[in-house]
């Protein structure tokens, strides 16, 4: 194994630290802030060392190249981009607080996704759907590193998908911005201009982002080893789950505790070095 050590301000002395602790077979640095510690042994005290020192690390097999991925899926809200979508829509109704308290629920796995998403969405009843658009204009950001990250999977050849509890709206702009190959997401009902407060059709929870995960991948004739997955909240881990490689991106701590692989400090392109560079 390799450990692969980066984050915004890697030390000389914590990577000592940490080759010591690893048994590892030498230091290398593979990038800016990013490095290999080779024949790497896994040790307790690793992840804590760690944590104090806000790095991100992570046991990579020296087989695992990005040759052998076929497909790329991602959450929306909060890992590919920095909102939560949903939250800025309702602060255009000055309800941000109601509703980002029901979104960090659902978060963390403590109500179910598909009731909070009924009520959060209820509350938007009325809104003018050009409120939509500022949000997009105004507030959705890409998470750092989420271009680079993109079109190095697009370089060679990977499948991208977006599957969001989030909407089509948002999700349909990323898509062309971003040239994505698929994206799912939930439609909000707008009559006369403006959102009912309701969701049409099946609503995309955490079940339905697992399911779209193996469509695409049964469609491409991958198998599990050859997807990635990418998210932050409870209702990723059924996704996560159908994946081979799984990455919780700043993620809540019950995603964290369930993914191979957790970036907590450094953009999404860390993903990339998870990965022994190959051709």
């Amino acid at each position: 194994m390799q450990l692969i050590i980066q984050g915004p301000n890697v030390e000389t002395s914590d990577l000592r630290k940490l080759a010591k602790l690893s048994a590892a077979n030498g230091i290398e640095q593979i990038a800016p802030n990013v490095f290999r510690l080779a024949q790497a042994n896994p040790h307790a005290e690793v992840e804590a060392l760690c944590a104090e020192a806000q790095l991100d690390f992570g046991f990579v097999p020296e087989t695992q190249t990005l040759n052998q991925i076929g497909l790329a899926v991602m959450d929306m809200d909060s890992t590919l981009i920095t909102i939560e979508c949903i939250d800025e829509i309702a602060d255009m109704l000055h309800l941000k607080p109601q509703v980002a308290a029901i979104t960090a629920s659902a978060m963390r796995g403590e109500i179910d996704f598909a009731q909070s998403l009924t009520q959060r969405v209820a509350l938007l009843a009325g809104l003018e759907q050009s409120a939509l658009q500022r949000v997009y204009e105004e507030r959705l950001k890409l998470s750092p590193g989420a271009e680079k990250f993109l079109t190095t999977l697009q370089a060679r050849g990977i499948k991208t998908l977006l599957v969001s509890g989030g909407f089509t709206f948002f999700t349909d702009k990323l898509k062309a911005r971003l040239k994505l190959d698929y994206t799912a997401s939930n439609v909000l009902e707008i009559e006369d201009g403006k959102l009912t407060g309701k969701v049409l059709g099946t609503i995309v929870d955490a079940q339905g982002k697992a399911e779209w995960l193996k469509r695409m991948r049964d469609e491409l004739g991958l198998q599990r080893n050859q997807v990635i997955a990418i998210g932050d909240g409870a209702n990723d881990l059924k996704m996560l789950e159908e994946a081979g490689i799984s990455v919780a991106y700043h993620a809540k701590p019950v995603v964290r505790a369930q993914a191979t692989y957790a970036i907590n400090y450094s953009g999404l392109d860390a993903v990339l070095n998870l990965f022994t560079h190959s051709k």
